[in-house]
């Protein structure tokens, strides 16, 4: 199984973003996945993550502004960001696990490479 998340860039603040992540077999396998992201020098932090059969749930702080959701290809997941700001500077990956829980635990399965966003004037 291998994740390619993309649709990463550069872009000023107050601008959006839409990420994608092909998925083969997650979604169509009844399997939920996610976003996270990583800052330099950190760890990956959970973003939002969604059951293949639409049950969503993100991060408290990005409510509002990020919204993740099941894509119109086959095994794909989107997450739209809104309203960038510079401090969501980071690489994003796209991962997946069983279930949404296990997703937000961290206890992923399979990871995706990450793609870029940089939010800076």
């Amino acid at each position: 199984v291998q994740l390619q998340a993309s649709g990463g860039g550069s872009v000023q603040p107050g601008g959006s973003l839409r990420l994608s992540c092909s998925a083969p077999g997650r979604v169509s396998s009844r399997y939920a996945v996610g976003w996270f992201r990583q800052f330099p020098g950190k760890g990956r932090t959970f973003v939002a993550g969604i059951t293949w059969h639409g049950i969503s749930s993100s991060d408290d702080s990005l409510k509002g502004r990020f919204a993740v959701s099941i894509g119109d290809s086959e095994d794909t997941v989107v997450l739209e960001m809104k309203h960038l700001r510079p401090e969501d500077t980071a690489v994003y990956y796209c991962a997946s696990a069983p279930t949404l829980g296990e997703v937000q635990d961290g206890s992923i399965d399979y990871w995706g490479q990450g793609t870029l966003v940089t939010v800076s004037s």
